[in-house]
């Protein structure tokens, strides 16, 4: 029987393929509601649990930042640009600035709907490795093009950053960055060199993972068999979550 082992003890007793069951139900009705509460509702549950598993607040804070400002923007566009009756907030002299209520109200469920997603997004990256996300997917008969090329991806990113950051301390270290002219072109050759380095890198996982009788299937979950009682849960799960939305609809 496979065990899944993340940073909280009660999230890793269940099954990887259960949580991302109900991470994509929870953003099915998200996306679907017809109002903001239930997303609202949502981020409302699904932030505190993500600290409780064990996020840092300052992490959490920095993965809120791009949606916020996309929700800022959106609310922004809404407001001074939506359609429907106009009312006047500031006016000076010629000049009027113009608000649209209707389209306060049009972005502040698109907002919702935002930060709803992201928050189950936030709290399935806490609870679920990247690994674990693959082999789920794999399980969900997802294209096994997309999922290899999704782990070696990842691991090519830890390897190029890695490369960049000698790299980059090299060209430092020499004042190649001591001028915008210089700097553009210390960052071109690295950028160049970098390149080099992913191609020959993948030539080289290939051929490993060939030799190692890699075939294109992750062993992870192959042999586990999801438990009656786990099931059952998400069966629960899904009709609370969808008499929730029901509710707030």
């Amino acid at each position: 029987m496979y065990r899944p082992h993340t940073g909280n003890a009660l999230t890793a007793k269940i099954d990887p393929r259960i949580r991302l069951l109900a991470a994509f139900l929870l953003l099915a009705l998200v996306v679907s509601s017809g109002s903001g509460n239930f997303p609202w509702l949502v981020a409302g549950v699904c932030l505190p649990a993500a600290l409780l598993c064990g996020m840092g607040v300052r992490v959490l804070c920095l993965r809120l930042l791009h949606p916020l400002f996309i929700v800022t923007l959106i609310l922004v566009l809404k407001v001074f640009l939506g359609g429907g009756h106009a009312a006047v907030v500031l006016q000076v002299g010629g000049f009027a600035l113009r608000a649209h209520p209707a389209g306060l109200q049009e972005g502040l469920q698109v907002a919702a709907r935002i930060m709803g997603a992201v928050s189950v997004a936030v709290l399935l990256s806490q609870v679920m490795t990247f690994t674990e996300t693959m082999a789920a997917l794999a399980w969900l008969r997802v294209p096994r093009g997309l999922v290899d090329v999704s782990l070696f991806a990842w691991r090519s990113l830890f390897m190029l950053y890695d490369d960049a950051s000698v790299v980059y301390t090299a060209q430092k270290n020499r004042l190649g960055y001591c001028g915008l002219r210089r700097g553009l072109r210390s960052f071109g050759a690295m950028a160049g060199m970098l390149t080099i380095r992913a191609f020959d890198g993948s030539q080289s996982m290939t051929t490993a993972m060939t030799q190692r009788g890699y075939d294109g299937t992750l062993p992870l979950l192959s042999g586990s068999r999801l438990r009656p009682a786990q099931i059952t849960g998400l069966l629960v799960f899904a009709l609370a979550a969808a008499t929730a939305w029901k509710l707030q609809n």
